[in-house]
């Protein structure tokens, strides 16, 4: 009797659920056991913005010293910022989340100045920063702030028709300006004119495409500066002698770059590739995908940048400089020399062939110890104002330049990416072969796969 209840078919398919039961409960008590001990998530967003940056995993992850991150709101609503605070302490030991009901503790909301909610502070070093904001900009410059202070200062020269820091047209820095302060830097601009020196609190000084000419007392400031150990960026374009706004050639700023190993060539760089052209660019515009591994494009891989009206460069080492390209051209671009007319001959033989290099930075030997001056040179400054700076890794690209100028190295990363919004763009023809798959073609299939099967079991 045994052995016929053993082999009896109701007894196996006990078995059989007994066994799925059991094998079901286990994988689902280890896949349980697994996610409380590992917090693993995949973000399949093109710019990954449900992730923390690089910027964020590099600052927090690098952490030495204990820090508290302390999220103010009412008890109730805790879990609007858990996820995003779990995130920074699954990046590092040494980082601890607490949360506080200001209903309930009024003191501690009273001693970190909390007045709104929800608020964060981050406390570092025995100092305590109050983010801008609660999200990863707004945390990640909570913890800059704390690590670097606000000390820092870069400076936009005036005067002779540059891109200014707070217009906040097309044309000008306030995006820039925003870039930079998420790193807690604060600016300024200056004037050089009447001026023989450069102010003693600039960390770094910025030349954002001047129109006009630097008379040598400028230009002057600017080397004495640079080769005592300062920093400074400077966006140059093309001498362009067309339409009703020409840019001066600046004989004597290109010549003090030239000194320095920096030749800025008088010519514009055009892009043939088609890449441009599917992004709704022009030639005008020459796009770039790879760079060298200097450390202000060292960890821009698969980042694309865009440079509006570019000049090439031609680059090399001086007596007291070190000069290294940043990135070039794409094979297909070439320079015209032409600059009075916007027509421009492709088979002219005085055009040169790309690729061509758009971008270099350079240290100087100042001779001293812990004294070395640094500078960055672009053939082009429209890319870094308002009307460009949000392209692609524009942002990334000034951001870790003036990380580098400022020997803040350890800054510079891809920093957090804004949601996109990417619609699809079809024809009129592409939407009518998509209404008649989706309304005719698909339903006739499946109407056709059920006749089929009726077919065979009739």
């Amino acid at each position: 009797m045994a052995s016929q209840w053993l082999k009896a078919r109701q007894t196996r398919y006990a078995a059989f659920a007994t066994t799925y039961i059991v094998v079901v409960l286990a994988v689902v008590v280890v896949a349980n056991l697994l996610a409380n001990r590992y917090d693993k998530q995949y973000d399949a967003t093109s710019n990954k913005q449900y992730s923390l940056s690089e910027e964020t995993h590099k600052i927090v992850g690098g952490l030495s010293q204990d820090a508290t991150i302390t999220y103010f709101n009412v008890s109730t609503r805790f879990a609007q910022g858990r996820d995003l605070l779990d995130e920074y302490a699954n990046l590092s030991p040494k980082v601890k989340v607490e949360y506080v009901d200001p209903e309930k503790d009024p003191e501690a909301a009273r001693e970190y100045g909390i007045e709104s909610m929800p608020a964060v502070t981050v406390t570092l070093n025995g100092h305590t920063e109050k983010a801008n904001d609660v999200t990863e900009e707004g945390i990640t410059g909570a913890f800059i702030r704390d690590i670097k202070g606000n000390t820092r200062t870069v400076c936009f020269v005036a005067g002779s028709g540059e891109h200014q820091l707070d217009d906040t047209s097309p044309n000008g820095l306030t995006d820039l300006k925003a870039v930079l302060g998420r790193d807690s830097y604060q600016t300024k601009s200056i004037d050089l004119v009447g001026s023989d020196q450069i102010p003693s609190d600039c960390t770094a000084v910025v030349v954002a495409g001047p129109t006009g000419n630097y008379e040598q007392p400028e230009v002057s400031a600017i080397r004495t500066y640079v080769e005592n150990g300062g920093r400074a960026m400077f966006l140059l374009d093309p001498p362009l002698q067309m339409g009703p706004n020409t840019i001066a050639d600046n004989d004597a700023l290109t010549s003090l770059l030239a000194g320095w190993g920096v030749t800025a060539d008088k010519d514009l760089v055009l892009d043939l590739n088609p890449v441009g052209q599917l992004l709704g660019l022009g030639p005008q515009v020459p796009l770039v995908t790879s760079y060298t591994s200097q450390p202000i494009v060292a960890e821009m891989k698969g980042s694309t940048t865009g440079f509006p009206m570019s000049r090439s460069l031609t680059v090399k080492n001086a007596e007291h400089t070190m000069v290294q390209p940043l990135f070039s051209s794409s094979d297909s671009s070439l320079a015209t020399m032409n600059l009075s007319s916007p027509k421009v001959s492709v088979s002219d033989p005085n055009n040169k062939k790309g690729p061509l290099t758009l971008a270099a930075a350079g240290t100087y030997d100042t001779g001293k110890p812990n004294s070395q001056g640094r500078f960055v040179v672009v053939g082009s400054s429209i890319w870094a104002s308002n009307r460009f700076l949000r392209f692609n890794g524009n942002s990334d690209l000034a951001g870790n330049a003036i990380n580098w100028l400022c020997s803040d190295e350890d800054l510079i990363s891809i920093r957090p990416k804004p949601p996109e919004n990417r619609p699809i763009t079809m024809t009129g023809g592409q939407m009518v072969t998509v209404r008649i798959i989706s309304q005719f073609v698909l339903p006739l299939i499946v109407i056709l796969a059920g006749i089929f099967v009726w077919w065979k079991r009739r």
